[in-house]
């Protein structure tokens, strides 16, 4: 049959990025604790197209999907982007994944088992430069150090999201990423809590008050001890609950 993408276009124009975006497709990733974990991924995937060619073969994206679904996790992600970039005879390919993938999580003191979702990223290119990396957002307690220092008694506190995002150099568990980043607020957030383990809880949080600033420095020194990352990414927005905004503060470092 006539191949309609590889006429010349009217307007011969290179593109950088051509592909499907969207994608709802179930994946494997690998599990620190129980080896693999099944969840239901978003997946963009992209190449470049040359200024000779009209169209790319967009089905061909899914066909190397379709290969490697059993296996999305970022040992595999260089492999997949060579597949691509095969599959559609391109110099560069790009993938996205975001996906929630979840963590078996203790109470403090009950020990009361309950499953934590994480929303997760990865990020990938491959061609004229080669870059990797791996996205968490991770939910954390803080009270504000002001507001204790201020207050007769009490002081008060709010929930908030702290996203970072580390360009990787070898395999680490994103596991280990997550519980990096919670112990950088006053406290983590749990999906059970017993009325021991909120007692502790709050008054771990008392003893631990936290700004934004505070969260994203935190994080930072704790990020720049690993030499895996040669980058990161470090954002907290904190949903305040006395006042009629968010506070939010964001910090990088790396090459």
């Amino acid at each position: 049959m006539k191949d309609v993408q590889r006429q010349r276009p009217d307007n011969p124009l290179y593109i950088q990025k051509v592909g499907v975006k969207g994608i709802a497709y179930p994946i494997v990733v690998l599990d620190k604790k129980r080896g693999t974990q099944h969840t239901v991924a978003s997946i963009n995937l992209y190449c470049d197209l040359p200024m000779e060619f009209k169209g790319t073969h967009m089905s061909r994206f899914i066909e190397v999907l379709n290969d490697y679904r059993e296996e999305i996790h970022i040992k595999k992600f260089e492999h997949i982007l060579n597949e691509i970039r095969s599959a559609l005879e391109a110099a560069s390919a790009h993938m996205e994944i975001e996906f929630t993938y979840f963590m078996e999580k203790q109470a403090p003191v009950t020990g009361a088992v309950g499953l934590m979702g994480y929303q997760c990223s990865l990020s990938g290119m491959v061609g004229a430069k080669r870059e990797f990396t791996v996205g968490v957002k991770v939910p954390i307690q803080t009270l504000c150090p002001c507001s204790k220092e201020i207050s007769v008694a009490s002081a008060h506190s709010q929930r908030g999201m702290v996203s970072v995002v580390v360009r990787y150099e070898r395999f680490f568990w994103i596991e280990d990423l997550i519980e990096l980043v919670e112990g950088c607020g006053s406290s983590p957030v749990y999906a059970i809590l017993k009325r021991p383990d909120e007692k502790f809880v709050t008054e771990h949080a008392y003893a631990h008050p936290m700004f934004v600033e505070d969260v994203v420095r935190q994080a930072a020194s704790e990020l720049a001890k690993h030499d895996e990352f040669s980058w990161f990414s470090v954002e907290a927005e904190n949903n305040e609950s006395i006042h009629n905004h968010n506070a939010y503060a964001y910090i990088e470092g790396g090459e």
